[in-house]
């Protein structure tokens, strides 16, 4: 596969049904031979699929062709090696976890701003900037002046807001993430809480780094990403930092040259957090990874189809 389009796709959309969507979507995928993971709620759908040119638009053809997701948009990127292992489909409360009864972005919003108008609404000081992510993603790069709420997941969100902000203390709040889904339900939570002018960047981190040239950006560092690429530069190709499996954190080289670092293991941020147990369950996992590299094989586990059939909640 000389070329893998990766594709990562939301929306938020009313769909009942979407227990029974999982089996015909993960046969579509399948068939298509596209990798990645998809997670379907009551609320709608979000995930990243790889895969050839024909392989990706043949999956998100078949999610067309239902008119509550005639809608969907997503963001591209390439990649030289295909970025996950196996296919899956999850069936979710929620398909980005807030943890918040009540708050509904098919019922509201925030103002989307394209990736084109960014710069003038974030460069008016009267703006509050705030990233939305967790702060080991902010930490490889953000957006220039953004405010980190110092969050380890998103359903610390909602408490950070509460504790943190006051409504009507800010002109305009402008909110941005990965791929715009975070920052969507995020905005549809602080309307709840009586913010009243609040704006979120449409398409997120990666449709701003695709549609604004680099001489003019406002983006300092590189983008976490939910692969094996770990991070992205503004030209969309694979960053610098590789990945902790002990907690999933991006790490540098200097990261791994510590006594604290563990190959598949630990690194200086997680290594006195895991237990005994988690260190010996990793540690025999990476051996197997080794193994498998060493038989010129991916280590993978159980192969698809089979694997993800298993359980109705796709786990």
């Amino acid at each position: 596969m000389s070329e893998v389009v990766v594709a990562a796709l939301y929306k938020f959309a009313a769909l009942p049904d979407y227990e029974k969507m999982r089996e015909p979507l993960l046969d579509v995928c399948i068939e298509a031979g596209t990798r990645g993971t998809l997670l379907l709620a009551a609320e709608g759908i979000n995930g990243t699929i790889a895969g050839t040119r024909h392989a990706v638009d043949t999956v998100l053809d078949w999610l067309h062709q239902d008119e509550r997701l005639a809608g969907l948009e997503h963001k591209e990127s390439l990649d030289t090696e295909m970025p996950f292992y196996r296919m899956k489909v999850k069936l979710k409360k929620e398909i980005v976890t807030m943890g918040v009864s009540g708050v509904d972005p098919n019922e509201r919003v925030g103002t989307y701003v394209k990736p084109q108008d960014w710069n003038k609404l974030v460069d008016d000081p009267s703006v509050l900037l705030i990233d939305t992510r967790n702060e080991y993603e902010v930490g490889i790069g953000t957006f220039r002046g953004a405010l980190d709420p110092h969050t380890t997941s998103f359903r610390e969100f909602p408490a950070y807001v509460r504790e943190q902000l006051e409504p009507g203390k800010y002109d305009k709040v402008a909110m941005f993430c990965t791929g715009g889904i975070r920052c969507e339900k995020a905005s549809a939570f602080m309307l709840k809480e009586g913010f009243e002018e609040v704006f979120h960047l449409e398409g997120g981190i990666l449709k701003y780094l695709e549609d604004v040239p680099e001489e003019e950006t406002r983006w300092e560092g590189e983008c976490f990403v939910f692969d094996n690429r770990v991070s992205v530069n503004h030209r969309l190709e694979s960053g610098s930092y590789d990945q902790c499996y002990g907690c999933r954190r991006p790490i540098t080289e200097e990261d791994k040259a510590s006594s604290l670092y563990e190959k598949g293991v630990a690194c200086p941020a997680c290594f006195d957090t895991l237990s005994a147990e988690r260190q010996a369950r990793f540690s025999e996992r990476q051996r197997q990874v080794e193994l498998a590299a060493a038989r010129d094989e991916p280590h993978i586990g159980a192969p698809p189809p089979q694997r993800q059939r298993v359980g109705s909640n796709g786990s």
